[in-house]
């Protein structure tokens, strides 16, 4: 029997102001995810006026239900996230 299979999300979180620093966001992230979701990577992306996003890729089970909304309710309940973009989901074998 095989490990089930994961999908791979990308996604992008702007904070609410440009106060709120990606690293910051990123360890709140990160406590606040089940455990059935994985950050395989993160990097900063400015954007302007030193305002920054935070690029995600998170590893998570193929059969949750619903596809990426419990991902994307999750990261929006998370204090200081303003806005999430899911960018791709591609699977992995």
């Amino acid at each position: 029997m095989s490990a089930m299979s994961q999908v791979a999300i990308l996604v992008r979180v702007l904070p609410e102001d440009a106060e709120i620093k990606a690293e910051g966001l990123y360890r709140s992230i990160a406590s606040a995810l089940p455990d059935k979701y994985k950050i395989a990577r993160y990097e900063v992306e400015p954007i302007a006026f030193g305002l920054e996003a935070l690029l995600l890729l998170v590893l998570a089970p193929e059969n949750i239900e619903g596809g990426t909304e419990e991902l994307e309710q999750t990261l929006m309940s998370v204090k200081g996230v303003g806005q999430v973009d899911v960018l791709r989901v591609s699977r992995m074998s």
